[in-house]
């Protein structure tokens, strides 16, 4: 059903303006799926329907964002194989090499940049893979408060630490949960980088890139590994 419903190519629109993270109005979306703002409403009715968007109502403006971060997660998985035409592509992934390089999933970093955390954390065994999906370690524990990151206020959320993602454009996995929310927030309030304002991208700065560079190396023994 998920696959039928982002096989419009108009809702593929809609739902690739979402996966920005931000809550965005039944106009906004009509402009990013190039329809009329009618026909953005009945898609809308549509996914909410599916369980794939909620609505908000904010004084005179209904806002629209993804149900949740497992909707998210889906959403990367899927939408490589039914944008655009609603085909397979012979060619994986986004076009654009700035999106491939680095963008937002939704609250985390994906695309290149974001693999090569989640692999540079298995290795340095700050992660482990327990049935398939990504456990922090105590030694990961120990780098992740260093870095910042108040883990006590994220195990008291119901979401996830840690949750493997599929990468849309590099079909391996990325970190998600609530411990890949956290350091993309780290990541950007350090200013190593910044989103674009009307796209997915994430740029790094020349200082930035350094820096995630050092601290998510992974080696050629590993690589090779």
């Amino acid at each position: 059903m998920v696959a039928a419903l982002i096989g419009d190519p108009a809702r593929a629109n809609i739902l690739t303006a979402l996966m920005s993270g931000k809550a965005l109005t039944a106009t906004e979306l009509a402009s990013e799926a190039g329809i009329t703002p009618q026909t953005a409403s009945s898609h809308l009715a549509r996914l909410e329907d599916g369980g794939l968007v909620v609505t908000r109502r904010q004084g005179r403006h209904k806002y629209v964002s993804l149900a949740s971060d497992q909707v998210a997660a889906v959403l990367e998985g899927l939408m490589g194989l039914t944008a655009g035409a609603g085909h397979l592509r012979t060619r994986t992934g986004p076009k654009e090499m700035a999106l491939r390089e680095a963008r937002v999933c939704y609250n985390h970093l994906a695309g290149d940049r974001g693999v090569q955390v989640y692999d540079a954390l298995l290795a340095s065994a700050y992660l482990r893979l327990e049935h398939e999906e990504p456990v922090l370690t105590k030694a990961g524990a120990a780098w992740a408060t260093e870095f910042g990151i108040d883990l006590g206020r994220l195990r008291k959320s119901r979401a996830p630490l840690c949750k493997s993602c599929l990468d849309w454009s590099e079909r391996r996995s990325h970190l998600a949960g609530s411990l890949g929310r956290a350091l993309f927030s780290q990541m950007s309030e350090r200013g190593w980088m910044h989103r674009d304002a009307n796209s997915r991208v994430v740029r790094f700065t020349p200082n930035g890139r350094q820096c995630f560079d050092q601290m998510f190396r992974i080696s050629s023994e590993t690589a090779l590994d």
